[in-house]
């Protein structure tokens, strides 16, 4: 039997909104709004697009952001239970986000049975936010991803792995064509479904400890 592997993307996925954009709507200038819509329509990379919308946000309100997304951001329900579910059948379960650190290992800190986080990372040194990549593409890709998931996914998984994304988003897609099947929602979905990506959609993740539990090659 094949082992299985699970990729999970964090904002939109593990929370129910995506958190740079409820930053953005909160703090930053409408300038961003432009950068989001280019990045949407793959007009310039996340890298550029995610790493301009962060530039219009003096560094002095980290604190405030934090606040601000520990008082609103909501866990998409079934998350402890998926955990519990890969965790049963000895599936690594990896959070692999385009979000950034300060936010994402924070809001994760109460959930055990996650094999690894891999997220970008917040500068606040310098009047404004700058974003580092630790995890930039590999030679197999060069879509200047910010935190490139077909790179890690190829790092962290085997020839033979069976391998699942869960994700949402245009920082999502990439990673749907290097995975097996896709638990999708919302934008990805749509683009699944347009470009004949193997997947299922769902809401919460029951939807997805239900769909996994009857995937052929996952341990149940």
């Amino acid at each position: 039997m094949r082992r299985t592997i699970v990729f999970c993307d964090f904002d939109g996925t593990v929370t129910e909104n995506d958190n740079i954009i409820s930053i953005m709507k909160e703090f930053a200038p409408e300038e961003w709004i432009a950068l989001k819509d280019a990045v949407l329509s793959q007009e310039i990379s996340i890298q550029e697009g995610v790493g301009k919308m962060f530039s219009l946000l003096p560094s002095h309100l980290k604190q405030n952001i934090i606040s601000y997304l520990e008082q609103s951001v909501r866990i998409r329900p079934g998350f402890p239970e998926l955990l519990q579910f890969c965790r049963e059948r000895d599936i690594p379960f990896y959070i692999v986000s385009g979000g950034m650190d300060f936010f994402v290992h924070p809001l994760l800190k109460r959930f055990d049975s996650i094999s690894g986080i891999y997220c970008n990372q917040a500068d606040f040194k310098g009047e404004r936010i700058r974003i580092d990549w630790p995890y930039t593409c590999g030679e197999e890709c060069s879509g200047e991803c910010g935190c490139c998931k077909p790179t890690i996914i190829n790092q962290l998984s085997t020839e033979g792995d069976f391998k699942v994304v869960i994700g949402d988003s245009i920082t999502d897609l990439k990673a749907a064509y290097a995975a097996d099947f896709v638990l999708a929602r919302d934008f990805l979905a749509k683009k699944c479904e347009e470009l004949a990506i193997p997947h299922e959609t769902f809401d919460t993740f029951h939807d997805c400890a239900s769909i996994l539990s009857k995937l052929e090659g996952v341990g149940v």
